[in-house]
Formats: structure tokens, C-alpha cells, sequence
């Protein structure tokens, strides 16, 4: 879908909880965000949903009061990290997915985990896997592993330069100080160097805007692209990929990322809905103290 946000909202960064066993490493990650991007953080936990841990016969069945008690733990614990950052909780009432899904309309950035059973199912989860074709504001999936170090990766395509998927890259790059890959997925009987150079063509505006940024550019076929993301999932900071209309690279992220999962822990997944406008976030940002 695409995304039109206004520059006058003053959007937190939403962080989604539940009683996996992540929680609290997906709430440290919102507060981190939130801190970089000098935005509010709202910590929000969706009742009664589906709760992970009692989907196979578990009792007794969490209340609502075991929602209010989660949400104070995860704010008390954002709080003592960041002590000046604006903290709100919301204790909202449906399905996980669609009421995260409209909730990211009135988001900056909305973060969510993975299932909690990943180590025996590799996916994302049916709540991760909704959102990831269907938030209207970027969707941060935590998969474990919060690295400094590493570089920024990026799924870019040589035909469309002027993507919100490389502008939140680039941003997110320049942020960090971060060395940025930027990564093609080619037929194999395409030609390499015509792809090299395309892509080169549709990075090199991004250059005046971000100077600093070190960029690399990686060329790899469609069977090497699942084995490609693994290996980047564990030696980076963040994966990045649009949504697309179709959601079909989202769909290749998780999917291999969910195998990778089994052998370790693996880095964040930025996805980015094709509406997204980084200048926003800008704005913003300079309205805003942290």
C-alpha cells in the first residue's frame, strides 16, 4: 500500500509485546530506535489475540490484567534505559496483526519479534508475516540480534533509483556511520557488468545526499540469494528490503531468514512500504529533542 504521512504528526515509535520469551530484547531494540530517531516510544500489547506459549493447551489463559501487568513491566524497563524518552503504553483488544496493522498508520516505525516458537518453526509468524505486506510505516522484525558492527544491507534494484527502500538504507547508514551493500538479485543469464553498471547508474544520485555513506555493490544470481542472506543476516546490522507491491523479496527475506534462524541468531529486518517518505522523518526529527 502506499503511505502518505504528514509532516506536522508527531509519530512515536511503536513497539508491539507479547509474552514471548523475546519481549524484552524487542523492547530494549524500540528504545534504541527511538532514541536514534528522537521520536516517543508507545509500547503497545494486543489482547486477547493469539498468545504464543498457551496455543498448545497451556493454563491458565492470560487476563487482561496480565496484559496491563506486561505492559507496566516493559515500560518500567524502557524507562530505566532511557529515563528522558517519552513512554506511553497501550493495551489494545483484537487480533495481533490487524491491530498492529492499523496502528502503524499513526507510526513512525513499528517493531515487532518473531514467533516464539522459531527454533522449531522457521518463519516469521503469522503476525510478522501480515504486517510485512501490510504496515503503512516501516516494520522493524527483531530476530535476535542487535549488532554495532557490520554493515547496512540493502535489496536495490538497477531499474528504480528513487525507491523509499534506499532512501531509509542510506538514512539508516548514515545514522550509524555504517558502510552500506547494496544487493541485486540477477538472472543468471543476465549480463553481469551491464547489471554492475545499472546499478551504479541508480545509486549515484544518493551520493549528493549522503556523502559520507561508503557503498558496496554486490551482484548475485536468484539461487545464490537465499544462501546470500543468510550469511549477511548474521555479519550485519540490518537487513533492509521494500514491501513491494506484490511482497515478493519480503516473502525471500523471511523465508530465508526463518532457516537461518535454526543455525543462530541473526540481525533485524527493516522492511519499508513503498509510500515511505525519509524526509519525514527529518522533519520530524528536528522538532524533536531526545
Amino acid at each position: 500500500m502506499d503511505t502518505v504521512v504528514s509532516h506536522s504528526q508527531n509519530l512515536p515509535v511503536v513497539v508491539g509485546v507479547d509474552r514471548a520469551r523475546e519481549h524484552l530484547s524487542i523492547v530494549d531494540l524500540g528504545v534504541a530506535e527511538a532514541r536514534r530517531r528522537h521520536a516517543a516510544l508507545s509500547i503497545v500489547h494486543v489482547w486477547p489475540s493469539r498468545y504464543s506459549g498457551w496455543a498448545q493447551g497451556r493454563s491458565p489463559l492470560p487476563t487482561e490484567e496480565d496484559g496491563r501487568h506486561l505492559l507496566e513491566l516493559a515500560a518500567r524497563r524502557a524507562r530505566l534505559q532511557a529515563p528522558r524518552l517519552p513512554v506511553t503504553t497501550e493495551l489494545l483488544n483484537g487480533r495481533a496483526s490487524a491491530v498492529l496493522a492499523e496502528r502503524s498508520a499513526t507510526a513512525r516505525l513499528l517493531v515487532v519479534g518473531h514467533r516464539d516458537e522459531a527454533l522449531t518453526h522457521p518463519s516469521w509468524g503469522s503476525t510478522a508475516t501480515y504486517l510485512a505486506h501490510q504496515s503503512a510505516c516501516p516494520l522493524l522484525v527483531h530476530r535476535g540480534n542487535c549488532s554495532e558492527r557490520g554493515p547496512v544491507v540493502v535489496a536495490a534494484s538497477g531499474h528504480q533509483p528513487a525507491t523509499a527502500t534506499l532512501a531509509c538504507a542510506y538514512e539508516e547508514a548514515a545514522r550509524d556511520a555504517a558502510h552500506l551493500v547494496a544487493l541485486h538479485v540477477s538472472p543468471a543469464s543476465a549480463d553481469r557488468a551491464r547489471t554492475d553498471r545499472h546499478l551504479a547508474e541508480a545509486l549515484a544520485g544518493w551520493a549528493w545526499t549522503y556523502p559520507d555513506v561508503v557503498v558496496e555493490r554486490l551482484i548475485v544470481q536468484e539461487t545464490e540469494i537465499g544462501y546470500t542472506l543468510q550469511r549477511a543476516a548474521r555479519r550485519s546490522r540490518l537487513l533492509v528490503a521494500g514491501m513491494g507491491r506484490t511482497g515478493r523479496f519480503a516473502e525471500i527475506v523471511y523465508g530465508s531468514l526463518g532457516d537461518a534462524a535454526m543455525r543462530g541468531t541473526v540481525c533485524p529486518v527493516l522492511l519499508v512500504p513503498p509510500g515511505w517518505s525519509v524526509g519525514t522523518e527529518r522533519a520530524l526529527a528536528g522538532t524533536e529533542t531526545s
